[in-house]
């Protein structure tokens, strides 16, 4: 009676111990990149599809509250430089998350074209005053250059460094990191600083004075700018030019 026990035990164990050893090709077999390239291609249209919808929620809940269509600036210009800043929020390329700072040249150099947004809080922190490069129009900016002696302004996504007292007094560097539009920011020392020649006097002129390169305020905004976007911040100049909207890494990661 023991030993008929023991055979069938043994075969039972046998048998397990095969269906373990059968099933080992399935799992080989499902990890085959052929098997999973549909899901994986979900999974990536997924993540897109998820950072589209992060990016335009953002954008409407701080464009809406702010009236920022009243301001000047158009919704298109938002989803843009919000789409750029979160995609480097998420590589960790800021050290401050918080500000984002627009700079639209599609407006006329007549306009309060800066624009300092919270987007923690929800608040426009500073909206003023911006200069373009003297050779990249007069009151309108039409020519953008990342080259060296250009004197035009480069477009893109910068992040900001830090300070120091120069011939304009207190300036903030600026880091470009878009290849072949502005990654020339710091050897042509292109900085956010003040200016006597941009202010609202000249508003009633033909147009407002204009940079060697440079983002310029006016001297009655430029120190609490400088201080509160300082090390680490996003920092956008937009013109609807295609090249740069085609060609962006940022933009079309």
């Amino acid at each position: 009676m023991n030993k008929t026990i023991l055979f069938f035990a043994t075969i039972v164990a046998f048998s397990a111990l095969s269906f373990s050893f059968i099933k080992k090709p399935a799992l080989q077999i499902s990890n085959d990149t052929k098997t999973e390239s549909p899901t994986t291609a979900k999974v990536v249209n997924a993540f897109a599809h998820d950072h589209a919808m992060e990016v335009e929620n953002m954008s409407s809940a701080v464009y809406d509250k702010l009236k920022l269509n009243k301001k000047g600036l158009s919704k298109n210009v938002m989803n843009t430089a919000v789409k750029g800043y979160l995609t480097l929020k998420e590589n960790s390329q800021l050290k401050n998350t918080d500000l984002l700072t627009i700079v639209d040249f599609s407006q006329s150099s007549r306009k309060k074209r800066f624009y300092l947004l919270d987007m923690e809080k929800g608040e426009l922190v500073e909206n003023t005053f911006v200069a373009h490069a003297k050779n990249s129009g007069i009151d309108m900016a039409r020519e953008f250059s990342n080259v060296i002696g250009s004197e035009k302004t480069s477009l893109g996504f910068y992040v900001t460094k830090g300070t120091y007292t120069g011939k304009h007094g207190l300036s903030l560097r600026l880091s470009g990191l878009e290849k072949g539009f502005n990654d020339n920011a710091e050897a042509r020392a292109i900085v956010v600083h003040g200016a006597e020649y941009v202010n609202a006097g000249r508003v009633q002129s033909s147009y407002m004075g204009r940079s060697q390169g440079c983002p310029a305020l006016p001297r009655e905004n430029n120190l609490q700018v400088i201080n509160l976007i300082k090390d680490g911040a996003a920092f956008f100049v937009y013109y609807p030019a295609k090249n740069y909207l085609q060609n962006s890494k940022l933009l079309n990661s």
